[in-house]
Protein backbone atom coordinates (compact mmCIF):
# COMPACT_ATOMS: atom_id res chain seq x y z
CA UNK A 1 0.00 0.00 0.00
CA UNK A 2 1.02 3.35 -0.61
CA UNK A 3 -0.46 7.01 1.24
CA UNK A 4 -1.37 9.93 0.53
CA UNK A 5 -3.13 13.02 1.10
CA UNK A 6 -4.80 15.80 -1.05
CA UNK A 7 -5.11 19.32 0.03
CA UNK A 8 -8.65 20.42 -0.95
CA UNK A 9 -9.60 19.10 -4.05
CA UNK A 10 -7.84 16.59 -6.54
CA UNK A 11 -4.91 17.27 -8.14
CA UNK A 12 -3.48 19.16 -5.30
CA UNK A 13 -1.45 16.57 -3.16
CA UNK A 14 0.33 17.71 0.49
CA UNK A 15 4.01 17.48 -0.80
CA UNK A 16 6.60 16.61 2.04
CA UNK A 17 8.61 19.07 3.22
CA UNK A 18 10.24 20.06 6.21
CA UNK A 19 7.13 20.60 8.03
CA UNK A 20 4.61 18.16 6.63
CA UNK A 21 5.35 14.50 6.55
CA UNK A 22 3.31 11.04 5.63
CA UNK A 23 4.12 7.71 7.14
CA UNK A 24 4.05 4.97 4.79
CA UNK A 25 3.96 2.82 7.67
CA UNK A 26 0.32 4.04 9.40
CA UNK A 27 -0.77 6.28 6.33
CA UNK A 28 -0.50 9.25 9.01
CA UNK A 29 -0.38 12.93 7.92
CA UNK A 30 1.91 15.03 10.57
CA UNK A 31 2.35 18.70 9.90
CA UNK A 32 4.55 20.76 12.48
CA UNK A 33 3.94 24.24 13.12
CA UNK A 34 0.57 24.50 11.82
CA UNK A 35 -0.16 28.01 9.71
CA UNK A 36 -3.20 29.58 8.74
CA UNK A 37 -2.22 28.11 4.97
CA UNK A 38 -1.85 24.68 5.79
CA UNK A 39 -6.53 25.53 6.94
CA UNK A 40 -8.63 23.48 4.64
CA UNK A 41 -9.77 19.84 3.82
CA UNK A 42 -7.21 16.62 3.94
CA UNK A 43 -8.34 13.15 2.17
CA UNK A 44 -6.65 10.59 2.66
CA UNK A 45 -5.77 8.55 -0.38
CA UNK A 46 -4.82 4.62 -0.63
CA UNK A 47 -3.03 3.07 -3.28
CA UNK A 48 -2.57 -0.56 -3.77
CA UNK A 49 0.20 -0.48 -5.44
CA UNK A 50 -0.37 -4.14 -7.46
CA UNK A 51 -3.47 -3.22 -8.80
CA UNK A 52 -3.31 0.38 -8.62
CA UNK A 53 -6.75 0.40 -7.26
CA UNK A 54 -7.08 3.51 -4.96
CA UNK A 55 -9.69 4.67 -2.27
CA UNK A 56 -10.14 7.78 -0.63
CA UNK A 57 -11.06 8.47 2.96
CA UNK A 58 -13.66 11.14 3.67
CA UNK A 59 -12.77 14.59 4.02
CA UNK A 60 -11.33 15.85 7.72
CA UNK A 61 -10.90 19.75 8.13
CA UNK A 62 -8.22 21.36 9.77
CA UNK A 63 -9.44 24.70 11.78
CA UNK A 64 -7.19 26.53 13.74
CA UNK A 65 -8.80 28.20 17.09
CA UNK A 66 -7.96 32.01 17.39
CA UNK A 67 -8.04 31.15 21.51
CA UNK A 68 -4.19 29.99 21.76
CA UNK A 69 -5.70 26.64 23.48
CA UNK A 70 -4.25 23.41 22.04
CA UNK A 71 -5.32 20.71 24.03
CA UNK A 72 -3.93 19.25 26.93
CA UNK A 73 -1.68 15.78 26.26
CA UNK A 74 1.25 14.44 27.69
CA UNK A 75 4.25 14.98 26.06
CA UNK A 76 5.33 11.40 24.20
CA UNK A 77 7.52 9.62 22.11
CA UNK A 78 5.45 7.39 19.28
CA UNK A 79 7.97 4.97 18.49
CA UNK A 80 6.86 1.97 16.64
CA UNK A 81 10.41 -0.02 15.80
CA UNK A 82 10.24 -3.76 15.24
CA UNK A 83 12.70 -6.00 16.90
CA UNK A 84 14.99 -6.22 14.43
CA UNK A 85 15.38 -4.13 10.96
CA UNK A 86 16.60 -6.70 7.53
CA UNK A 87 17.80 -4.82 4.92
CA UNK A 88 20.20 -5.84 2.19
CA UNK A 89 23.39 -3.81 1.88
CA UNK A 90 23.17 -0.35 0.32
CA UNK A 91 19.33 0.00 0.75
CA UNK A 92 17.76 3.10 2.56
CA UNK A 93 16.43 2.18 6.10
CA UNK A 94 13.73 4.66 7.24
CA UNK A 95 12.76 4.45 10.83
CA UNK A 96 10.07 6.67 11.84
CA UNK A 97 9.90 8.36 15.34
CA UNK A 98 7.68 11.33 16.72
CA UNK A 99 7.83 13.55 19.45
CA UNK A 100 4.13 14.77 20.58
CA UNK A 101 2.94 17.06 23.27
CA UNK A 102 2.74 20.40 24.62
Amino acid sequence: LSYAWIFNEYPSFVHQDSRRFVSQETGNLYIAKVETSDVGNYTCVVTNTVTNSRVLGPPTPLVLRNDGVMGEYEPKIEVQFPETVPSAKGTTVKLECFALGK
